[in-house]
Order: structure tokens, then sequence, then C-alpha cells
């Protein structure tokens, strides 16, 4: 028995070094990595280098890779090693034990750790040195490092970018630049990501190609920090001064306005010369004068010839610059050429203010227009007050979002553009059906009360919303622009036309010009104006005034449901859509008239013009209310509106 205890105690004591050997191992390193890491500030640091790399700690590993890069520092304050990441004029620090971002630190109170000979043959035999080249070769791979670990890396792949000179390299940067640069956390792909409704639409940055749609979370955003945004500004402005499309070449001058590194106003003054397209020139002839203004080097002439180049801009920024040189520039004669410039600029832009207005006005009133059109229609006609006109609008728009949904969801995303097509007629039917619903369920009740009429249908619109709220919820849904409906224009030098107000503007003009139409040319149109000027003489003559009732509620729903279709063009589509424009609808069909298109488009677009015009001045809420009062005086002198309806049931 004595025999087999000892035999026992003596397999124990060899097994236990094997049982406690890994866990004290692992124990000692991770208490030893601190000492390692102080280590490499001796005077010789290749023990510690050595035992760093025989460890199988990671941030061992990335502590060696930023030694070799030049990103390791000691930290005055408490000797303690870190990796830095420089940001602008601070260093973002790491702690090189932990790997944890522990804060930013001033270059002064780090200091870096350099190597000698020696430690850099060691790094170098075990790939981390100099011969360790990881940049990437091509456009594909430098796209793809746009996402790596750290920014040197990135500054790295965007350099390589540039080099290449790939046009395909513009959307990417620029994208990147913008924060739309992600990759997909299911495959790690990078990808542009731009806004569609509550996704976003996704192009593959390496291939400039669709790849669908995807929701915020599973996209990964690629980081970049203000160094990096500056490379980026740079390398934007470099790619699109060399590019093919007169486009890109003016948008990247545009983009050096703000500031050009020396390389950039020497590409600048290489190219602008040679530069063929007259709005691109311009743009390159007043970014070179803004860096000859700020230029500390540049001579009188040169800052006066800048001057009289930047005069004849209308850019916001430019009138920024300017005034900051006023206060900046020793030289009177210099001073006096900026001050006269400033108020040469000023004056330009506020006429142009009075045109951006106007232009506003006129978007905000073909918005009214198509939202009263089919008021004036079945007001005109049938003498209701419809106060469920507005859910009309909405109903429009939440079809015109379930048609996005169904072409996003089953067609393939080539098609996508034709989604708004094809919510029209869609629109117009389902807007035109709850119409004819209302009037036969309701109205054709009330006739001839028209306070019964107008509660009933202040009711029928309550239910109307909350229906939609139940069947699609209360949050807002964001209905996306179509391809051909995004981007801008600039009409006239600093005012900017974005292309969904301008095709609406044209819809409204075409959705008034075909309902004339119908008006004029169609037995349907001449029956309705038959029984606006008439009721009891058209009933006479043997025209079914019900069924021209429910027809007319059905046209003036099937408009307000258009209407709805371009109002989700311009903002988010939610329950209360209706109730925004219901008031103002009613303003524009009193004040242009009753039943009268020609009224009803002069009172939307004053109404439009009038409101943004006394904005700027009196402000959005006062300036309705003034707009309100003026109508309220206006009606007192002329009760029929702008343009009186005729007809003997009028001279009632």
């Amino acid at each position: 028995m004595a025999l087999r205890r000892c035999l026992f105690l003596f397999g124990l004591l060899l097994l236990l070094p094997l049982i406690a050997g890994p866990l004290l191992s692992s124990a000692a390193r991770a208490q030893d990595l601190p000492d390692l890491l102080s280590g490499l500030t001796d005077s010789d640091p290749k023990p510690a280098i050595t035992a760093l790399m025989a460890s199988d700690d990671p941030q061992a590993k990335a502590a060696l890779a930023a030694l070799a890069a030049g990103r390791l520092y000691r930290r005055l304050a408490d000797n303690a090693i870190i990796i830095g990441e420089v940001d602008g004029n601070m260093i973002v620090v790491t702690n090189a034990a932990t790997g944890i971002v522990e804060d930013m630190a001033e270059p002064a109170d780090l200091e870096l750790l350099e190597l000698n000979d020696a430690a850099k043959a060691d790094l170098a035999a075990a790939g981390l040195g100099a011969v360790a080249d990881d940049t990437p070769k091509d456009f594909a791979s430098a796209v793809v490092a746009l996402n790596a670990a750290d920014f040197a890396a990135k500054g790295k792949a965007i350099e390589v970018l540039t080099q290449l000179a790939d046009p395909r390299a513009v959307p990417v940067l620029r994208a990147m630049a913008d924060g739309r640069l992600f990759t997909r956390k299911s495959d790690g792909v990078v990808v542009i990501a731009d806004r569609s409704g509550n996704e976003q639409r996704l192009t593959l940055a390496t291939t400039l190609e669709a790849a669908g749609f995807a929701n915020n979370a599973a996209l990964d955003p690629v980081v970049v920090n203000n160094n990096l945004r500056i490379v980026l500004r740079e390398a934007v402005g470099r790619l699109g001064l060399l590019s093919t499309d007169a486009a890109q070449r003016r948008a990247a001058a545009n983009a050096l306005l703000e500031g050009a590194t020396p390389d950039a106003v020497a590409l600048l003054r290489e190219v602008t010369p040679k530069e063929a397209n007259a709005q691109a020139k311009q743009a390159m002839s007043l970014a070179l004068a803004a860096a000859d203004l700020t230029d500390p080097a540049a001579d009188k002439q040169r800052k006066l010839a800048a001057v009289a180049t930047l005069t004849s801009s209308t850019d916001l920024r430019v009138r920024s610059l300017i005034q900051a040189r006023l206060s900046a520039e020793p030289d009177a004669d210099v001073k006096a050429a900026l001050q006269s410039a400033f108020t040469s600029v000023q004056r330009k832009l506020a006429v142009i203010g009075w045109v951006a207005n106007i232009f506003q006005g006129i978007s905000l009133g073909s918005v009214l227009l198509l939202a009263a059109v089919g008021l004036a229609i079945t007001f005109g006609v049938m003498g209701v007050i419809n106060m469920a006109h507005g859910e009309m609008i909405m109903i429009g728009a939440y079809a015109t979002y379930v048609v996005q949904e169904i072409f996003r969801a089953y067609l393939p995303p080539s098609w996508f553009g034709g989604y708004l097509v094809a919510a029209l007629p869609v629109a117009f039917l389902t807007a035109a059906v709850v119409g004819v619903a209302i009037e036969r369920g309701v109205i054709r009740f009330l006739y001839g009360r028209p306070l019964e009429t107008m509660l009933a249908t202040w009711g029928v619109s309550l239910i109307l919303q909350q229906a939609v709220r139940s069947v699609f919820g209360a949050p807002n849904k964001e209905v996306s622009n179509p391809s051909w409906m995004t981007g801008s224009f600039e009409l006239v030098g600093g005012f900017d036309v974005t292309w969904n107000r301008v095709i609406i503007i044209v819809f409204c003009f075409l959705v008034l010009g075909l309902i004339a139409l119908i008006l004029r040319r169609t037995s349907f149109g001449l029956h309705m104006r038959a029984v606006t000027q008439n009721r009891g003489m058209a009933s006479v003559m043997g025209i079914p005034t019900a069924r021209v009732d429910a027809f007319t509620f059905a046209l003036g729903s099937g408009i307000a449901g258009m209407a709805g279709v371009a109002l989700s063009q311009i903002g988010n589509v939610s329950p209360n859509l209706g109730t925004i424009y219901i008031v103002d609808s009613f303003l524009v069909v009193v004040f242009g008239g009753v039943g009268n298109l020609m009224g009803t488009l002069v009172g939307a677009m004053t109404l439009g013009i009038v409101n943004k015009l006394l904005e700027p001045v009196a402000g959005a809420v006062l300036g309705k209310v003034v707009v309100l009062v003026a109508i309220i005086l206006f009606i007192q002198k002329r009760p029929r509106g702008l343009f009186a309806a005729k007809g003997r049931s009028a001279d009632a």
C-alpha cells in the first residue's frame, strides 16, 4: 500500500508541470508584456524585440508592426508604450499592452521610439521592416485597402489611387470623404451607399456596378480622420483635374477653391491654359486666384490680378474669402480692391437671392396648384367643402411608397427608376376610387347642407388618417428620388436648381393642361361646365347630374392623388401630409375664384411667390399671417375671387 502511494505521488509530481506549465506561462506572458514593451526603450532593444517576436500575444505583434512603421511612442507622463495615429495636429493614443484607444495627445507629450541598425535588421528579417512592402498595386486592391486597420495604410491606398489616375477612383474617394463608403458585414466587400428610402442603395466600389440594397445595420463605415479628409479633398481635386469629363474637372476645381496644396496649385497652373470648356476654365481660374490671394509669397500685382478675377464670381465661398482677407491684408491698394470686390460680389448675391426666392416661390406655387386644382373642380361643380381632400393627397403619396417597395422587392435594380412613372396611374386610380366611395357613401346625402358636409368630410379625414397609421405605422416613410430626378444644375452663379423641383413644376403645368383639355374638348367636360353654370337647367336638358358629380369627385380626388406623387419627391410621407396643404389649398381656390382653372393658377403662383419673398424679411410664420390677412381683406372687396364664376347659378 505504501509503495502504491509513493508511485501515485511520484506520477502526480511528473504531471504537475505539464498541467500548470501552460497556465503559468500564459500568466507570465500577460504580466511580462508591459515589461517587454518597456524594454524597447533600452539602449539595446534587441532582447525585447526577440521576446516580442516569440510571443503569441496579438498585442505584441501589433506593437512590433507599429514599431516597424514608426508609430510606436513612449508617453512622457507615465512612460507607457503606446501606438500613435496622427490626426491633424494631434495623435490618437492606443495602449500597446491592452489595445484600448485611450485619448488624444500632443506630439510634445510623446517620444517616438527609434531603432538602431541591428534592430531594423531583426524586424526586416521577420518581415516587419522596410522590405515588407504591402502597398497595393492595382485599382481593386487599393480600394480594398481603403478599409485598412490604420490611417497610414488608408493614406497609402489613397496615394496609390491618385497615382493610378483611374477615373473610377473619383466617385470612390468622394464617397469616402462624404462618409458614404462602407463595408458589408456579410462578406467585407467595400461598397458606396446612397440613401434610398429607409435603406441604402449599394454600388460596388471596385467595379462601380449596382449591388442592390441593404439596411444600415448590415454595413460598417470606413472611418476617416481629419488628416485623411484633407488628403481625400486633394486627391479628388487632382484626379478630377485630369479627368476627360468637363463636369468632373469643374467639380475638382471648385473643391480646390477652399484650399489647395502647392502641388495642386502647380497642376492647376499647368492644366488651366489647356482647358477648352469655358465653365471648367472659369472654376480653375477662380481656384488659382484664391490660391494667389492667400499665398504669403505673392506680390502686389498677383494679388490685384487675383482680386480682379474673384470679383466676377458669385460663389459664397469667394465672398467669405474676400471678407477674411479684408482684415488681414496689410497693403492699402490691395485692401481697397478687396473692399470694392466685396461690395460687387455682395450686390450680385443679393440679386441672385431675389431670383432664388422667385424660383422657390414658383416651386411652392406649383405644389399648391397641384394640391388645389382638384379641390377647385369639386368645389366649383358641386359646391362641396371637402375637408378630406388633403387625405386624397396622402393616399397618392402612400400609393407611391407602395409602388416603390414593389419595384425594390420584385424587379431588377435597373428598373427602379421607372417606379415613379408607374406610381402616377396607381395613385390616380386609388385616390379616385376612394373619392367615389366618399361621394356615394357620404356626400350625396348632404348636398345643400354645407356645414354638415364639412363636418362629415372632416370625420372621414380622421378615419383615413387612422387607417393609414394602422396599415403603415405612424413613422414617416421616405420615398427616394429616381436617378433621373436627382442632382442639380447651376442656373446662375451660386444658385443651384434641383432637378426634382424643375420636373415637379413641369409636371404641374402638364396636369393643368390635361385638365383644361378634358374640360374644353370632351363631352364629360362639357357636362361638367354645364352643371357648374346651372345645375337645374343641365338636369332638365338630360345631363345626369348625379353621375357628373361622382365622376367630378373622382377626377378631383385622382388629381389630388397625383399631387401626392409629386409631394413624395420633396418630403417625407406621413399620415398628416394632407393637413399641411388643405388650408393653403382652400386659400388658393377662394383667392383665385371658385371653379376657375386660370384663377387657381394665378392664385397658387401669387401665394407661392409672395410667401417666399416675405420669408427673408418677416420670417415664415409671420409671412403666412401677412398673406392670410391680405386675402381676408381682398375677399371683402371681391367675394368671388380674382376670376369670378359666370352663369345663372353664380348670379343667384
